[in-house]
């Protein structure tokens, strides 16, 4: 089986590398694509996943969006058409489904967040299968064309999966300076570059100063985009780190005490892993994020006061690991004649 798997952004690298793993293990020949966006090539090296660069961020605009989008998906078929693909697969790209719809190879779009309104009306319309968690209510997808032949559900977190089998290392946040003289905080900046993150987030501004000028605390900001990591720099906090390079976000995470996160797989990440986490999300909260919130898994954070800074207690727990394979069968199983 030809396997076709595109990604877009630094999160699908986790998701899709223990993926990736099981489908060569069983004889598939699995191609990669990835979008020049983020960390996205520089996790996949960091990982040792071989890949072929095709397109780039179009930035904020529409305009921007709509002609670096047009320009990737004719790429796209050209790469898909001389890879004779019996199926693909990719986590919140709109650029795969409209390739595979033009060549006709049936494919799978995946996501977890059922608010990006734009993106999920042109993937679940053109995709032949739509693979969500069991957190998001069915009726919320019906307006985006994820009709009930279509949408499967698989049980908890996407991260129960991509993180199953992973290997924390220590070395990594002591290398950044959470090394235990300190109460150890990562930071994940909003997607500010995304079309349904349309306005800024003045609170996680807060935070970062709040956070970076206390002599008890040491923060490592792990930034979206090169402008978000001048952005920081730029303030001078004394208190806060920006990794040079993308760094093992599951080991830092792990090795902190709390995570504050503007986005949204870092905050699942973290409460897989058992580090106490805060969403600072200016967007609505999905249905993963409601149901950990409701679990006291995710803490809503509307103001800094809010923040407890305190070391993390011990893991009081086994955490949840899951079969990536499952995912894969979920996503692929019979999606082929």
């Amino acid at each position: 089986m030809r396997v076709w798997i595109d990604l877009t952004n630094s999160p699908h690298v986790v998701v899709f590398a223990p993926m990736i793993e099981r489908m060569q293990a069983r004889g598939w020949d699995v191609r990669v694509t990835a979008r020049a966006f983020a960390q996205t090539v520089e996790l996949l090296d960091l990982h040792g996943i071989e890949h072929t660069v095709i397109g780039h961020h179009g930035g904020r605009s529409r305009a921007g969006k709509a002609r670096a989008a047009g320009d990737r998906v004719a790429a796209m078929i050209r790469f898909g058409r001389r890879g004779r693909f019996d199926a693909a697969l990719a986590h919140g790209s709109t650029d795969l489904p409209m390739a595979c719809a033009a060549l006709r190879v049936p494919n799978t779009t995946m996501f977890d967040y059922e608010y990006a309104t734009l993106q999920h009306s042109l993937n679940c319309r053109l995709a032949s299968r739509v693979l969500v968690p069991d957190a998001i209510p069915p009726a919320r997808l019906r307006r985006f064309g994820a009709r009930p032949a279509k949408l499967v559900r698989y049980p908890g977190l996407k991260e129960e999966y991509s993180l199953a089998d992973v290997r924390l290392d220590p070395a990594v946040p002591a290398a950044l300076g959470l090394d235990g003289t300190a109460v150890g905080v990562v930071l994940r900046p909003p997607a500010d570059v995304a079309l349904y993150h349309r306005f800024e987030n003045p609170l996680f501004d807060e935070i970062l100063e709040h956070v970076g000028r206390r002599a008890d605390v040491r923060a490592v900001v792990l930034p979206r985009t090169p402008a978000q990591a001048d952005r920081v720099r730029s303030v001078g906090l004394p208190s806060v780190v920006v990794p040079e390079h993308a760094v093992d976000g599951a080991s830092l995470v792990a090795g902190a005490d709390l995570v504050v996160s503007a986005g949204g797989t870092m905050n699942r990440e973290a409460a897989v892993l058992g580090t106490p986490v805060y969403t600072a999300l200016a967007a609505r909260l999905g249905g993963v994020d409601q149901r950990l919130v409701e679990q006291g898994r995710l803490r809503p954070l509307t103001a800094v006061s809010d923040l407890v800074l305190e070391r993390k207690p011990a893991a009081a727990s086994e955490r949840v690991r899951r079969d990536p394979a499952q995912l894969v069968d979920l996503a692929l199983a019979g999606l082929t004649a």
